[in-house]
């Protein structure tokens, strides 16, 4: 079966979705990042391959933070930033959506769209509060698993308020309302509803919040937060089939549509790259004042790709052997040419 190959690579977890030509998801998987991305890459391949034996992959794009490093590996078509990855994907299943609410694990987003276009968006990569990260780290305080945290926040009768503006804060506030003799519960909603109203005062500030609503990313799991989120909307949200592997969907669905346009080939290079030995290193630029960083990745002993330096002095220094399995690539470059 033939399958495009979508791959988001964010610092909580590595998103892995293949989809049929009709839009199907076929496979799709969630795994932690716990900082080793290459890992969990190749991880993620091989269980591409264990569960679909068969799978063709005719495309491949990647999106997250860790796009770059995941396109150079799997040899992607296509790397596109997380705010059209995730778009693409919303307007594919919901073409009349106007905002977009996305909460991960250490970051959140919000999109704002008008007939099928990004109009507007915000990121928020620097405060914690709200992120699916600052959860984890409460239930794990309040010795509550983190899949009981949204139906315990439900069941609570009582409004008590938390600060949610920072995360010191808000546990701060939370361990003073333990000492006053309120349930878990109580605190709990009181943290829901404290945190989504941190991220639509800063995050989503001075924008016009329209409905259809999305609601995706990890934390869109969490019953309590989405109650919250629709108390304060007053109107409901949608919570997507695959919400929280949205982005690896984007980035399928960008790839299907770049193959089908250009007509190329795909640059995919095979399913044993899960067993090659890839090595990234950075080290510092001194040729002029910005001092870039510049982040390399070898194979074998070899630089395959850098990134990172505003010249692109090292980007494009690049002289290797082609990585195995990439003889795809060298018919696209023909097809260039021809072009």
């Amino acid at each position: 079966m033939k399958a495009f190959l979508g791959v988001d690579v964010g610092s909580v977890s590595t998103n892995i979705v293949a989809l049929g030509p009709e839009g199907k998801v076929l496979h799709q998987q969630y795994i932690r990042t716990n900082g080793q991305p290459l890992e969990c890459i190749k991880k993620g391949l091989t269980q591409l391959k264990i569960g679909n034996p068969g799978l063709e992959i005719i495309g491949v794009g990647t999106t997250g933070s860790g796009r770059q490093l995941a396109g150079i590996v799997l040899g992607a078509d296509i790397v596109k930033n997380e705010i059209t990855a995730h778009a693409s994907a919303v307007i594919q299943n919901y073409p009349d959506v106007r905002t977009i609410f996305e909460i991960g694990g250490q970051d959140s987003k919000v999109i704002l769209l008008r007939d099928q276009m990004v109009t507007d968006f915000a990121m928020n990569t620097v405060c914690a509060a709200g992120t699916g990260s600052f959860l984890d780290h409460q239930a794990e305080r309040l010795k509550i698993p983190i899949e009981q945290f949204g139906d315990l926040a439900l069941s609570s009768t009582e409004n008590i308020r938390i600060a949610g503006r920072c995360t010191v804060f808000a546990e701060s506030d939370m361990i003073a309302k333990q000492q006053y003799g309120f349930s878990k519960a109580d605190i709990i909603k009181g943290l829901c509803e404290a945190l989504i109203r941190n991220y639509l005062t800063n995050l989503c500030r001075g924008k016009v919040l329209e409905p259809p609503y999305v609601f995706q990313g990890g934390v869109a799991a969490n019953k309590g937060i989405v109650a919250a989120l629709e108390k304060e909307l007053q109107h409901e949200v949608i919570i997507p089939q695959y919400f929280n592997v949205m982005g690896a969907i984007g980035a399928a669905l960008l790839a299907e549509d770049y193959i089908k346009k250009t007509g190329f080939q795909t640059r995919f290079a095979g399913f044993n790259t899960a067993d090659l030995q890839f090595v990234p290193k950075t080290f510092n630029c001194n040729g002029c004042p910005n001092v870039c960083e510049v982040i390399q990745v070898d194979l074998n002993g070899r630089p395959i790709a850098r990134w990172g330096d505003k010249c692109g002095k090292w980007a494009n220094a690049i002289v290797s052997e082609p990585c195995p399995d990439r003889e795809a690539l060298d018919v696209r470059e023909q097809q260039k040419v021809l072009a």
